[in-house]
């Protein structure tokens, strides 16, 4: 099951077709083609690697500097920074590629072997990567106890939202509708089933977030580090509706179904101002803090990851869009309206108090900014790159976006840091990776923050950006 490195043989810009894209963090098998005016001449959307590109830089980045700059990590509750957008932003990225990679894949049985044998594969690393077996970088360890396991993940997530519209496009498409190209905002009607499908989980998720009943809760400290290690806390609700961070249905079914141990044990919401003095940095906790501070929270659970499909829902849309519509004005106008118009929405809940941007819960405000966000920016790429060729200066977020299994779980994963961390000299502290941080870049500029900043921006974003250039040029990639 395990994925390897994979030469595979590419065609040049020339040859290569509009619509051969991939998966978020595959390579390869999503490649299809589209027709082309006569005569036949295609290239490459290089939009798209280069929103996925981006999309895994972010990651690096927020994950790598958060820590020190938390303007750019994750909202400890309500809010939406920079890390807020990553999650949303790879499965709009998943949701386009759908249409394209299935468009010439008739047989639906194979299509959907395909489909399970990538969910699979994603599965898997999403359980060794995030599910607590993986270390990396900081400790020196590997292995997960089973009683602690975490069942959820950003792959977990990507694997639901795939399978599930991956599945649903199988069976939908027709081979008709696919070669039709003036259809405007027909899409809708012709696509009508992917929009059921989206209301329901709308009714569901409101149904549940709204009405479930949230009793009072226990949980034990699981903390080598804390004080109140193996202490027992009590947690008051004894409620329904409520969107905070105890007593919100989505942790509460967390709890009941996967079991509180196989939950994210380190939520945003520690570094909340309920919590520490220090926030939004982490912090020391509050005398007075709630007895919820120190409990698991999963930002990626089941109600949440239910919710987030409509992200990639939108995305399909998009997908649809690069496939029936041939001008780029008539592309663009639809992309742009949709944008803007989920942009507008999601901003409007949020201020006027009806639904908070909330990336844990991932509300439906959240799913209106993010898509829209993501439908501009890709937008502007297809602006600058498709459409007037100013490709050159993006090429290092291409080359990631070419290559973005690999660079996800060698940097963003921490994996490769986590290999040259096990080669230290008299103390596990002492390794060309702390040398690097602290000789290179936080003693020359005199600051930590800006250290840290710099060091992941040049030793891991662009040095992985370098690294996948030079396999672009081999022909190597890390496909699923």
């Amino acid at each position: 099951m395990a994925t390897a490195l994979q030469p595979i043989r590419r065609t040049t810009a020339s040859e290569e077709d509009p619509a051969k894209l991939r998966l978020p963090l595959t390579t390869g098998e999503e490649d299809v083609e589209l027709q082309e005016e006569k005569p036949r001449r295609t290239k490459r959307i290089a939009a798209l690697d280069i929103f996925r590109g981006l999309t895994v830089a972010l990651m690096i980045l927020v994950d790598g500097a958060g820590g020190e700059w938390p303007v750019i990590g994750h909202a400890p509750w309500n809010g939406c920074n920079l890390a807020d957008f990553v999650m949303p932003f790879f499965l709009f990225i998943v949701g386009m590629a759908i249409p394209l990679s299935l468009k010439r894949m008739p047989n639906r049985v194979l299509a959907v072997r395909r489909v399970l044998v990538r969910t699979i594969k994603l599965i898997f690393w999403g359980l060794i990567l995030q599910g607590g077996y993986s270390h990396a970088p900081d400790e020196l360890t590997y292995g997960v106890d089973m009683k602690h396991i975490r069942w959820f993940g950003i792959l977990q997530r990507i694997a639901l939202a795939y399978l599930v519209l991956a599945v649903l496009e199988i069976f939908i498409k027709n081979a008709k509708v696919q070669e039709e190209t003036h259809v405007g905002w027909s899409l809708f009607k012709i696509y009508c089933w992917q929009w059921i499908l989206g209301a329901c989980i709308l009714v569901i998720y409101f149904t549940t977030i709204y009405a479930t009943y949230v009793p009072d809760w226990k949980y034990t400290v699981h903390n080598a580090n804390s004080l109140d290690n193996g202490k027992v806390f009590t947690v008051l609700c004894s409620t329904r509706g409520r969107l905070d961070p105890p007593c919100n249905a989505v942790g509460y079914i967390d709890r009941q179904v996967l079991g509180i141990n196989h939950v994210y044990q380190h939520p945003a919401w520690k570094r909340s101002k309920a919590c520490t003095y220090d926030s939004p940095h982490e912090g020391p906790f509050r005398k007075d803090a709630p007895s919820w501070c120190q409990a698991p929270f999963d930002p990626e659970g089941i109600l949440s990851s239910i919710s987030s499909i409509l992200s990639t829902i939108i995305g399909v849309h998009y997908g649809h869009v690069l496939v029936h519509m041939k001008s780029h004005l008539e592309r663009l106008k639809h992309w742009v309206l949709i944008g803007l118009g989920l942009l507008i929405l999601g901003i409007l809940l949020h201020f006027v108090h009806a639904i908070p941007l909330n990336k844990q819960l991932y509300s439906f405000s959240y799913v209106c900014t993010t898509a829209g966000a993501a439908g501009i920016v890709f937008s502007v790429f297809y602006i600058l790159v498709d459409i007037f060729h100013l490709r050159t200066f993006f090429l290092p977020l291409e080359w990631i976006g070419m290559n973005a299994m690999l660079v996800f779980v060698m940097a963003a994963e921490g994996i490769f840091e986590g290999f040259l961390n096990g080669w230290y000299y008299e103390s596990p502290n002492n390794t060309l990776v702390y040398w690097v941080q602290k000789h290179v870049f936080v003693k020359v500029w005199h600051s930590r923050r800006v250290g840290i900043l710099l060091y992941v921006v040049f030793a891991q974003i662009l040095f992985w950006a370098l690294v996948s250039g030079i396999l672009h040029r081999l022909r190597i990639y890390w496909k699923l």
